[in-house]
């Protein structure tokens, strides 16, 4: 019997995420790129690329969910759902229950609440500006002059616990060169912009009870989850693959619908 799949798509500000998925719910391929300038044309790659990494064509995949800032650019798509949903159904497959589920990204970070059956209570996003994100991460490592995936290590070997003086990120920056000139050394001033992520997500809604934490962020920067445990003094759970949870979502979405069809 054909083997078929059913898959999400997560396009984000700075990546795309696809995931396939089959009858059983487990991942059977899965990719991640840049959104780049062309959307539409990153969106096929990346579809194309999950469907290779499954060993799967266009006709074994029966249902599409778009999700993200840039679903409407699925063209190819069954239907779409918001990030807040596909987050939260995501999360909600690894740890059932109710939980507060932050998720950092690119250009944006979420905090959504969730009852015991997966239904969103409430959330809170920061949209207007990169304070508290990836982008956030990327200027200040841009500044250190030292490659983002170093960023995480250096954060690990410093001592102190103290923030930037400010979320912006151009006035981050400038706090960062003044630093530099007065030869505090580079860990210190990592770890600093990685309290800033945390402190502001604390600032966005409260984190309590069973915390979850998706996202590229804490994908390749498990400091956050650890700074964040120390000021919330709660464990915090990440999910298989963090980065892929709003694309596994939706793709959870896709079955759903298709079973109902």
């Amino acid at each position: 019997m054909k083997e078929t799949y059913f898959a999400g798509i997560d396009v984000g500000t700075s990546h795309i995420k696809v995931v396939l998925i089959d009858g059983s719910d487990e991942v059977r391929g899965s990719h991640i790129r840049r959104s780049g300038a062309d959307l539409q044309a990153s969106i096929s790659t990346a579809f194309e690329e999950a469907m290779a990494n499954a060993g799967a064509i266009p006709d074994d995949v029966v249902y599409t969910v778009a999700t993200g800032f840039g679903r409407g650019n699925v063209t190819f798509g069954d239907e779409s759902k918001t990030e807040i949903s596909c987050h939260a159904r995501g999360a909600h497959h690894y740890f059932p229950g109710r939980l507060t589920i932050i998720d950092i990204g690119g250009q944006d970070t979420k905090v959504i609440k969730i009852d015991d059956v997966g239904k969103t209570i409430r959330f809170r996003m920061n949209r207007k500006c990169a304070a508290g994100t990836g982008a956030f991460l990327e200027e200040i490592a841009h500044k250190l002059d030292i490659p983002m995936d170093e960023m995480n290590a250096l954060a690990h070997k410093s001592t102190k616990d103290t923030a930037l003086g400010s979320y912006c990120t151009v006035f981050a920056s400038t706090e960062i060169l003044t630093r530099i000139r007065e030869g505090e050394n580079v860990e210190d001033m990592a770890k600093s912009a990685f309290e800033s992520v945390a402190r502001r997500v604390i600032e966005m809604d409260s984190l309590e009870g069973r915390i979850v934490m998706t996202g590229g962020v804490v994908a390749y920067n498990d400091i956050v989850k650890t700074i964040l445990e120390r000021h919330t003094g709660n464990e915090i759970l990440v999910p298989p693959e963090p980065q892929l949870i709003g694309a596994f979502g939706a793709a959870l979405f896709a079955k759903e619908a298709k079973l109902e069809s």
